[in-house]
């Protein structure tokens, strides 16, 4: 992957945010190239898996609430020309088709309907708690999650993980419809976690099966069952033709550099678009992001951008997720969104998280 250069961009989901250590499961030869994923624990065991969502949920759900977007550390200013860059693909197209409604008969509908699978992940960083956006994506064992790679890893203070990182997909003013699913193993780019490269800026993070209980104070939580099962889970595509629409969807919160707040980040939004080269951004090392015309601000960091997405299954291929945001005229309001191009390397990453498994924290219901 390129080393690119940043301009007048802001990560949508904080400062300067990516590392990833290596996994024991990975070779020290495979880990010395700069194509190897990268691998590393977030909750790996069970019991640290509970003991993250009664942290979450304690005081009910105090802090879950409390949380503040995934913010940048400075103020983005100055008019920003797209076009320019290096994306392209390095290999054959492919996809990997979406779970969840297989059945259901495609249908013309006026409106677009919100996808199932999108949701917030919660983390903690340096004392404080924040969210990102995220969704489910389609995986063997039905118990992935695909986000921004700084919506995982902590590159600012060369941490690795953020802690306590969980997945609430549906989730609104506290309320987790489908459940909480802490985060078992994050995947990323070794040039994400190595060289802080905004090219890579996405993750793929395995999760435990869900839990549900009564009230947030419970002290018995109950499996849920897998996040795929119960939510689907969006397809994945790679080596896509810039240029296609797609529909990025998120949490927004932020204000605009005009100082302007045009969403509450309690309900997920959407942009539509057709993608283009997003050019250098030497700040974060981007020289080869996809863009589209978006209005999104803080907090949508990590939502997914899906390709041929059907309103009627709320599916589609998930094609990028969302990783900076820019001001292309100069008005001071952000007005474009950017993602990493998926190409064959992303796919080795999704790959490797895809195939594993994480299983249950609690007991089934009785």
């Amino acid at each position: 992957m390129n080393t690119r250069v940043k301009r007048l961009v802001l990560p949508l989901g904080g400062a300067v945010i990516a590392t990833g250590m290596i996994a024991a499961s990975l070779t020290t030869a495979a880990a010395a190239s700069s194509t190897a994923p990268v691998a590393d624990g977030l909750a790996t065991s069970q019991a640290s898996a509970l003991k993250t969502v009664a942290a979450w949920t304690a005081g009910n759900g105090k802090r879950l609430k409390a949380a503040a977007k995934f913010t940048a550390d400075s103020a983005v200013q100055g008019k920003i020309k797209l076009g320019g860059g290096d994306a392209a693909p390095d290999g054959k197209t492919g996809v990997v088709p979406p779970i969840g409604q297989e059945k259901v008969t495609p249908t013309k509908v006026k409106n677009v309907n919100l996808p199932r699978t999108i949701g917030k992940v919660f983390f903690r960083l340096n004392g404080k708690d924040y969210w990102c956006s995220a969704s489910s994506i389609q995986g063997k064992h039905r118990n992935l999650v695909a986000t921004a790679g700084h919506c995982v890893y902590d590159v600012d203070s060369n941490r690795d993980t953020l802690d306590e990182w969980i997945f609430i997909p549906g989730y609104y003013q506290g309320k987790a419809p489908w459940g909480i699913y802490p985060g078992k193993s994050a995947y990323t780019h070794f040039d994400f976690g190595t060289y802080e490269d905004f090219d890579s800026d996405y993750a793929f993070v395995t999760v435990y099966n869900g839990v549900t209980a009564d009230s947030w104070n419970s002290p018995k939580w109950e499996d849920a069952g897998r996040l795929g099962d119960n939510v689907g889970g969006q397809g994945f595509a790679w080596n896509q033709k810039i240029g296609q629409p797609v529909y990025a969807f998120g949490y927004p919160a932020g204000v605009h550099p005009d100082g302007d707040q045009p969403y509450s980040g309690h309900t997920p939004k959407y942009c539509y678009g057709k993608t283009t080269a997003a050019g250098v951004a030497s700040a974060f090392k981007a020289e080869a992001q996809i863009a589209i015309k978006c209005s999104f601000t803080a907090g949508a960091s990590g939502g997914p951008w899906i390709a041929q997405y059907s309103s009627t299954k709320r599916l589609g291929y998930i094609n990028g997720v969302t990783s900076l945001v820019g001001d292309s005229d100069g008005n001071d309001r952000y007005d474009f969104a950017t993602s990493p191009y998926f190409d064959s390397e992303t796919y080795a990453v999704y790959t490797l998280a895809s195939n594993l498994g994480s299983g249950p924290i609690a007991k089934p219901a009785s």
